[in-house]
């Protein structure tokens, strides 16, 4: 049985989408970013960057959401595209473009001291114009690649759920209706259901106090 080291963050939710959509069998352990359990010894043999999503398969370990889910795809033959080069292109965009500046994103204009004008105007340029280029690609596409559903799209799902509140407008979706589309597409899925309903399996720690900051904001506590 695969062991899915999660949290409810945007990259776990991806895997726990494709787990819930190939049936394979998965025990969830939960890791409490809040409390700072990513950096237990244990955890960190397994992922030296201390982040979850995590998968033990056996014995091979996976780390990073996007390698996890081409991964499984590879496992299963499921939801993976015939076009490969087109996969792995998306796949990179998301993990190094969409990802990255819509986190950052959230982090300078809901977090981050003043002064940081520059950044949060920096962050939220890459965020909009990363999502612009999904908007353009989903105008002339059903999918992120070809005609069906696939990891690229699960990938994109877990950061698309949470677009108007990466670019802090809830009406955002004016936007980008074509991303809108696919995302209503996803969620309909039983497995969606599934897969966004596994907050449920485990009581996280809600409170965002110093103990979380420490552990989630590193560099406010300890020198560069």
């Amino acid at each position: 049985m695969i062991k899915f080291y999660y949290n409810t963050a945007p990259n776990p939710m991806k895997v726990a989408l494709f787990l819930e959509e190939s049936g394979l069998p998965y025990e969830a352990i939960p890791v409490d970013s809040r409390k700072g359990e990513q950096f237990a010894p244990a955890f960190t043999a397994l992922n030296p960057n201390n982040k979850v999503p995590v998968i033990v398969d056996g014995d091979s370990v996976v780390f990073d959401s996007n390698a996890i889910l081409i991964y499984l795809g590879e496992k299963t033959g499921q939801f993976m595209p015939t076009d490969r080069a087109q996969m792995l292109s998306w796949m990179m965009f998301i993990a190094s473009g969409i990802g990255p500046y819509s986190g950052q994103a959230v982090h300078f204009r809901t977090f981050a001291p003043e002064p940081k004008e520059y950044a949060v105007n920096r962050y939220m340029f890459e965020a909009k114009r990363h999502w612009g280029i999904i908007e353009a690609h989903l105008a002339k596409h059903s999918h992120m690649v070809g005609d069906s559903y696939s990891i690229v799209d699960m990938a994109l799902w877990g950061w698309a759920r949470l677009v108007p509140f990466v670019l802090g407008d809830d009406a955002i979706w004016t936007t980008y209706p074509s991303i809108k589309r696919l995302l209503d597409e996803v969620n309909a899925r039983p497995a969606a259901v599934r897969a966004m309903a596994i907050k449920d399996r485990h009581a996280f720690k809600a409170e965002f106090d110093a103990e979380a900051k420490a552990h989630m904001f590193r560099h406010t506590v300890q020198p560069a």
